[in-house]
């Protein structure tokens, strides 16, 4: 009884894929596959078909795992059916992408689909099945290839004649093991002699080029399950006469440094000239007469005193003759209808009146008995 009790407690506590083997009732029909390849978005049935003997009476346990490459991780399972019931949310990043292919797992049928492939869900699958005392289980490696895209084009290295350059192609995506093929698709379509094809890298490499290798080339990108390509055009041109334009960049530079320079001076000159003629207006009175003519006032001054010099007697002429001829007062000039009342009038030097061409007159003295002298 003792031996009975421990084998049953072995059979519960040992999992049910370490017991293959032990019974031969349960057997796996489907075609072994080792290996899938599948490309990326779409749909794979991984097979998993079955029978049972007459010995399996146990309930049906149909169970699929991912086996990590890591050992330190464990096993994911991603979808059980157990107890005529079906699990399918136990791997998250397989949430609505995995089913039954038969949704009556009963009939013998546990082989599974899954959607819209991910490059993610690469990996060794495992199918389990159980039928007590029946067990049996299957491996299938699962490949997601991803075809070529956003493949790239371009030149690296001057377009210039007698340089050297690389022609580069590049897939933003796709599995390995893509290989890259460039042909030339206009003038002749052929490469050039020179050119030198790395298929594993992408790059065609071109040798002292020359005007004919102008054109436009194609990349096809390829692995096992799709291409795709890109173009790239060549223009060849002679080498450019560097000296030649750094000078006219220079000349260029200076002539628009002068230019700003003048029409810097030209508007600080006109807002002068504005500010000069602003200062002029309210200084200058449009209404206020010219002076007038010192030398006019001179002479008539003169002239008077002539005049009156033939009517003048012994006993009035005491006066002038305490004044010298030489300071002759200058007559007041005219004040002008703007000037200031309070301001006195200017006078002409006796020197000034001689500049304007006045006449020095001897006034003559008077001695202490009344004679002239």
């Amino acid at each position: 009884m003792l031996h009975y009790a421990f084998l049953k407690q072995l059979l519960v506590l040992t999992p049910f894929w370490l017991l293959k083997g032990l019974t031969k009732g349960l057997n796996i029909t489907s075609t072994n596959q080792p290996m899938v390849e599948k490309a990326q978005g779409e749909k794979v049935t991984l097979p998993c078909t079955f029978t049972v003997a007459q010995e399996d009476q146990g309930p049906l346990d149909i169970e699929w795992v991912l086996i990590p490459t890591d050992n330190q991780k464990k096993e994911q399972t991603i979808i059980m059916y157990s107890v005529d019931r079906i699990y399918n949310n136990y791997y998250e990043a397989m949430n609505g992408r995995v089913q039954f292919t038969n949704p009556d797992p009963r009939s013998g049928d546990g082989s599974i689909d899954i959607l819209n492939l991910k490059s993610a869900d690469t990996g060794t699958y495992q199918c389990r099945v159980k039928k007590a005392p029946g067990v049996e289980s299957q491996k299938i490696q699962l490949t997601v290839l991803v075809k070529p895209t956003m493949t790239k084009c371009y030149i690296e290295g001057s377009q210039e004649t007698g340089r050297d350059l690389t022609l580069k192609c590049v897939s933003q995506e796709g599995s390995l093991l893509l290989s890259y093929n460039w042909r030339k698709i206009t003038g002749t379509e052929e490469l050039p002699a020179t050119s030198l094809l790395n298929k594993d890298t992408g790059e065609l490499s071109l040798k002292n080029v020359s005007e004919e290798y102008s054109g436009t080339y194609s990349c096809v990108a390829a692995n096992r399950i799709g291409t795709d390509d890109c173009f790239v055009v060549l223009n060849v041109t002679p080498p450019i006469n560097t000296a030649g334009t750094i000078a006219g960049a220079v000349i260029g530079t200076l002539l628009g440094l002068f230019l700003l320079a003048f029409l810097v001076f030209c508007c600080c000159k006109k807002r002068k000239e504005k500010k000069y003629e602003k200062e002029v207006h309210h200084e200058i009175r449009e209404d206020v007469p010219p002076p007038k003519s010192r030398t006019s006032t001179a002479r008539s001054y003169i002239g008077s005193n002539r005049s009156s010099l033939g009517s003048m007697s012994p006993s009035n002429m005491e006066g002038y003759a305490k004044t010298p001829y030489n300071q002759v007062p200058s007559e007041d000039f005219e004040r002008s209808p703007g000037q200031n009342p309070n301001f006195p009038p200017s006078k002409v030097a006796a020197p000034n009146l001689s500049r304007m061409g006045a006449v020095p007159v001897m006034i003559p003295a008077q001695s202490k008995d009344g004679s002239i002298v």
